[in-house]
């Protein structure tokens, strides 16, 4: 069994649902202490961050990744139990083998490689995980950059190693991700018998017509690396469950993934216009702003990954800036280049969470090459 598989398999076994660790952590920490990493712990309430760093000076390269995990769902509907990996027809079966747990795998052992081969290497090497980042994300990554900052501390490059590959590893590399913004509103009217129409206002009504330009409204075109930014509706809450009663507020729950051309502020803006538009003033919202947009220029980093992935993996990889949100939005505004590169991302959050065995080993040696690229 490879470094890597057995790493993944003992890093799954462990149930670390966000936000606990369940010792995955200190597990990696045994492993890269003897090696001449130094070790730091943030520890934020009941998410634990750790910051890894042999060397120091530039270039420094610092890999970013979490060892949290969703809930598994009804363990019933598993090919294996979901915290017990095992392989069926050349796949690793468990939850987090893609998302990140194989990643995270193949990055220790990239370093602990790196290490020993290049003992006295310059610049530093760095590795930065969390527990928080599938859920709240408001005491992991966060927290750790607040207190670089304080330092005035940050790494020159940074590889985040969430799953961006679609169909075959290194098809996809994220050069930046889309912002993530919610928006919580309650239109408030009065409450009345459905008979006696002049006797009530139905909040309802005043917020169909406002939904219909919401989810119309054009508010950019996008660029070359970013798709237009759009909006979502995720909920929408009304009524007391009587037919004869209209409500007496209506609740809305939207989720807006914008590029730069729409950074948090103008689309807050024009979401109010909207509700002006259309006579709407008696309400409360409460925005979240989950990250903004981020994208970082070609640099040397790009340079590293794409002729990495070219050599190790015969791919010519794809740069976009698709998917969710991650980590790396908060390192980008550091002014550190970041990129994202790991597992196919198919089966992540579902039932029947795997990866291809093989990739495992693949990725660990593209994850080398890398440091290679950037330290050497």
């Amino acid at each position: 069994m490879s470094k890597v598989l057995e790493l993944t398999r003992e890093l799954t076994a462990r149930p670390s649902v966000t936000p606990d660790d369940a010792g995955c952590q200190r597990l990696i920490a045994d492993r890269l202490l003897p090696l001449g990493f130094n070790v730091e712990w943030f520890l934020c309430g009941k998410v634990s961050n750790v910051l890894f760093t042999r060397g120091q000076g530039s270039p420094s390269l610092w890999f970013l990744g979490h060892t949290d995990v969703v809930p598994p769902g009804p363990e019933q509907l598993w090919t294996f139990l979901p915290f017990h990996p095992d392989e069926k027809d050349g796949e690793l079966y468990g939850r987090g083998v893609a998302d990140m747990k194989g990643a995270v795998a193949a990055m220790v052992v990239a370093l602990e490689t790196f290490a020993v081969q290049h003992p006295d290497h310059s610049g530093q090497l760095g590795l930065l995980l969390t527990s928080d980042e599938e859920g709240a994300a408001i005491d992991g990554v966060v927290r750790v950059v607040e207190e670089l900052k304080r330092r005035g501390q940050k790494p020159d490059f940074c590889l985040v190693g969430e799953p961006s590959s679609q169909q075959i590893l290194g098809d996809t590399v994220r050069v930046g991700r889309r912002g993530s913004i919610y928006v919580r509103l309650r239109v408030n009217g009065v409450q009345g018998h459905t008979a006696f129409p002049e006797n009530l206002v139905n909040p309802v009504h005043h917020i169909a017509p406002f939904l219909k330009d919401l989810v119309e409204q054009h508010w950019d075109t996008g660029d070359e690396d970013f798709p237009a930014s759009h909006c979502q509706v995720s909920w929408l809450k009304a009524g007391t469950g009587a037919g004869n009663v209209t409500p007496a507020n209506v609740e809305l729950l939207a989720n807006f993934r914008n590029g730069p051309k729409s950074p948090a502020k103008a689309i807050r803006t024009q979401f109010e216009k909207l509700l002006r538009n259309h006579g709407i003033d008696d309400y409360d919202i409460r925005w979240e702003i989950m990250g903004e947009p981020f994208r970082s220029s070609a640099g040397k980093l790009r340079a590293a990954v794409t002729g990495a992935i070219q050599e190790i993996l015969q791919q010519t990889p794809d740069l976009n800036t698709g998917g969710g949100t991650s980590d790396g939005r908060y390192i980008a505004p550091l002014g550190t280049e970041v990129l994202e590169l790991g597992l196919i991302n198919a089966t992540i959050h579902q039932v029947d969470e795997r990866t291809p065995v093989a990739d495992l080993d693949r990725l660990f040696a593209t994850y080398y090459d890398i440091a290679r690229r950037i330290i050497l």
